[in-house]
């Protein structure tokens, strides 16, 4: 039976090596329980080593993304009592692995298709995506500054790492909501599209990458990330050697035969799309 049977806050589907996560809390808009956070940590390891997985792309059920955190399950009936201490701990655990720890460094590539309300919390999640992509009516907001609190966990950060120093300065503090063509203008989402095009576009970009060497996909997105914080002389160490670990995990020999293809049977141009590659199974 498949892992995600089980799962009563999160949906899976796959087809044809894109795997769509869902979160599925549409009455709370997909607002992130305990319960939830532990589903959701579970799904992601399990898929890291899922061969059929090429593409994942995380979305919401409903009206909703997501609404950041459940105030009610999280605050009201686990902070401040002793007993659900231990509980209280693991949820925030498992939150902030899944959130971060994994789907940042998710082995393949990850998509936010953000179909709505995307607040608070939320924020971690999308900015961990590799790419995002929203509707035009997507509405963003970190609202905490409204009811006495900072954008705390990671949001924070997260903010700093994907927009400029004003524009987080400016909705963080002032708490003002923001739809999909400001989060795009601002650098937080890739695209705004029509609402009605946005499963289209995002499974467009999705075709495109599960089409690309998975392996020389996996090394550049390592590479850009890896070197985010680097001086330049530890970025060229380590791109050195990233190339070189390339070389020996890819067993579809991917530079060798785009090479190949250029040079010796001219059936390959490079350009926009990926060389026709010679696939390998395992």
């Amino acid at each position: 039976m498949a892992f995600y049977s089980n799962y009563k806050n999160v949906l899976v589907d796959m087809e044809d090596g894109i795997t769509t996560v869902t979160l599925n809390r549409p009455e709370k808009r997909n607002a992130m329980s305990p319960e939830l956070e532990e589903e959701m940590l579970d799904c992601i390891l399990n898929l890291e080593g899922d061969r059929d997985t090429h593409v994942l792309i995380l979305t919401g059920a409903g009206s909703a993304w997501c609404a950041g955190m459940d105030l009610d399950l999280f605050f009201r009936e686990l902070e401040g009592n002793p007993e659900n201490a231990v509980k209280h701990v693991r949820a925030e655990w498992a939150g902030h692995q899944w959130k971060w720890h994994r789907l940042y460094n998710f082995p393949k590539p990850t998509i936010a298709m953000v179909n709505g309300y995307c607040f608070g919390g939320a924020f971690t999640q999308l900015v961990a995506c590799d790419f995002a992509i929203a509707a035009d009516s997507a509405v963003f907001g970190l609202s905490e500054v409204n009811w006495g609190v900072i954008p705390g966990g990671l949001v924070s950060k997260a903010m700093n790492m994907a927009v400029n120093y004003r524009d987080a300065l400016y909705y963080s503090i002032t708490g003002k909501p923001f739809k999909g063509p400001e989060a795009a203008r601002m650098g937080l989402i890739n695209e705004s599209v029509p609402d009605d095009k946005l499963r289209e576009e995002v499974m467009n970009l999705a075709r495109h990458l599960e089409a690309l060497n998975p392996e020389a996909v996996r090394a550049t997105k390592q590479a850009i990330k890896a070197t985010r914080d680097m001086t330049v002389d530890q970025s060229h160490e380590y791109l050195i050697a990233k190339n070189g670990q390339l070389a020996h995990r890819d067993a579809e020999g991917g530079y060798s035969q785009g090479i190949s293809k250029f040079i010796d049977s001219k059936s390959y141009r490079p350009g926009f799309e990926a060389y026709p590659r010679d696939k390998v199974n395992g």
